[in-house]
């Protein structure tokens, strides 16, 4: 499949929503439902400083196993910053790796997105495994209509 041998910036997703470290979690959430995405690369001074996921989201709601109110944890909740639970060390990839590199990364890694960032780090998009997925799906149409 040729579609592998491309480079990660034909099927990456850019320009990427993002989101301030010092933002709430809730204003994330609010973001990614909007948006229909399940994870924010999170920006402070304009650099790639985290990634935050719909799964870290849900884990850092309260469980019904605390003493607190239902006002105190509101409180709280709204308080909590991205920055706090976000993952640190993100995995990134260069604009140059091919999309069989990314899949390989992913898959070793356990991620399910990529940020493509530039040799200065900035960030020109992610690379997920949905878009994997529709890589497949577009590879196998092309391989049927050709036969």
């Amino acid at each position: 499949m040729q579609a592998f041998n491309d480079s990660v910036t034909k099927w990456m997703t850019g320009p990427v929503i993002t989101v301030p470290a010092e933002a709430t979690i809730i204003d994330a959430d609010q973001l990614m439902t909007e948006h229909g995405i399940r994870r924010l690369p999170v920006l402070e001074n304009n650099r790639l400083v985290g990634i935050i996921s719909r799964g870290d989201v849900r884990e850092a709601r309260a469980s019904a196993a605390t003493s607190l109110s239902m006002w105190e944890l509101n409180y709280l909740i709204a308080r909590l910053t991205v920055k706090k639970i976000m993952t640190k060390d993100v995995t990134t990839i260069m604009p140059s790796y091919t999309v069989a590199d990314a899949a390989d990364i992913m898959l070793n890694q356990k991620v399910s997105g990529l940020p493509v960032v530039d040799v200065s780090g900035n960030l020109l998009g992610i690379l997920t495994e949905s878009d994997i997925f529709r890589i497949i799906v577009e590879a196998r149409r092309e391989a049927s209509t050709s036969v």
